[in-house]
């Protein structure tokens, strides 16, 4: 039964194509590697705790409450989780898309049971053109399909091109993706009243996450969760 449950996180074949591949998918050494985000966690942004601290959020979440509810990550963003994702979205593999879908299945169980549908956070046009797939997107079809959850890639869009998030601070995150998304004027009976899932790559400052929850709640969602693959830890940014 272990097996069974390994392979359901990890596809039948290597991903990261050094070394042997285990029954797993990844290779041994690769799959020792990832650092999967476990209990205890801020319950609101899933930042991981030393410590059970009685079901208390972090005190990035107290001093600033959250536009979204709830928040879960796969695993924590570093050098080695870097890697994956990074093929995912920049160097043409969405094949790893079902693999990262997979990892959120397994950490986001309530939020996928109680979500009325999945949002992926969108990219501008212009990116989308040039990258040709849109990663969020890619994790969010084959979540989807694993929780048996609509997927709506279309009620929430980037109305502008913003600069890379890479290297900007919190603040300047925030500012760079100030009125960035929208919902189209179509799309907004879809979104009243439901509770959505936001589903998306990376969870860095949250600046992007934010941004998106405060459009979707605006347009009259109920609720918005947030499911990542991964989160970084407190401490210097990280490209992405």
């Amino acid at each position: 039964m272990a097996q069974v449950g390994l392979d359901l996180l990890l596809p039948p074949q290597p991903l990261d194509r050094r070394g042997r591949a285990g029954g797993a998918g990844l290779p041994a050494e690769a799959w020792t590697r990832i650092a999967f985000i476990e209990q205890p966690t801020c319950p609101g942004c899933s930042l991981p705790f030393e410590h059970d601290m009685g079901g208390l959020a972090c005190p990035a979440c107290q001093a600033r409450p959250r536009a979204f509810a709830r928040l879960r990550a796969a695993c924590v963003y570093d050098e080695h989780s870097r890697d994956l994702i990074l093929k995912l979205k920049h160097a043409d593999r969405p094949d790893l898309a079902p693999l990262f879908a997979r990892w959120i299945a397994r950490v986001a169980p309530e939020l996928l049971t109680e979500a009325d549908a999945l949002v992926p956070v969108p990219l501008h046009r212009a990116r989308l053109l040039k990258r040709r797939y849109n990663q969020a997107a890619e994790i969010a079809r084959p979540l989807g399909r694993l929780a048996a959850r609509p997927v709506w890639p279309d009620v929430l869009v980037r109305r502008k091109a913003t600069a890379s998030q890479g290297g900007k601070s919190g603040a300047g995150r925030r500012r760079n993706v100030q009125g960035a998304f929208a919902v189209p004027e179509p799309a907004q009976a879809r979104v009243a009243g439901r509770r959505l899932l936001l589903i998306d790559d990376v969870f860095t400052t949250g600046a992007t996450a934010e941004a998106c929850a405060r459009t979707l709640l605006r347009a009259g969602a109920a609720a918005v969760d947030v499911a990542v693959v991964a989160r970084v830890r407190e401490g210097p940014d990280l490209t992405i």
